[in-house]
């Protein structure tokens, strides 16, 4: 079932963003990832799971070590 380009099901999400099935019907179940119902099937546009991933970025932050400890 195709509904256009730039549409993925549950596996291609999946392969999209380098998990596994089970993470992204985890990710349906709660609601945290944009998705579109066709029928009994669910589809994901590629530019949701880009915004998905780039919200979930973390910045790294510099930190200081001495003597085994951060320092402030």
């Amino acid at each position: 079932m195709d509904i256009g380009p730039g549409y993925v099901d549950v596996q291609g999400a999946a392969v999209y963003l380098g998990t596994g099935v089970r993470f992204i019907r985890r990710l349906v179940a709660e609601r945290r990832v944009v998705f579109y119902k066709v029928g009994a099937h669910v589809r994901f546009k590629l530019a949701d799971l880009d915004a998905y991933a780039v919200a979930g970025k973390v910045e790294p932050i510099e930190v200081r070590w001495s003597g085994g400890r951060v320092v402030a």
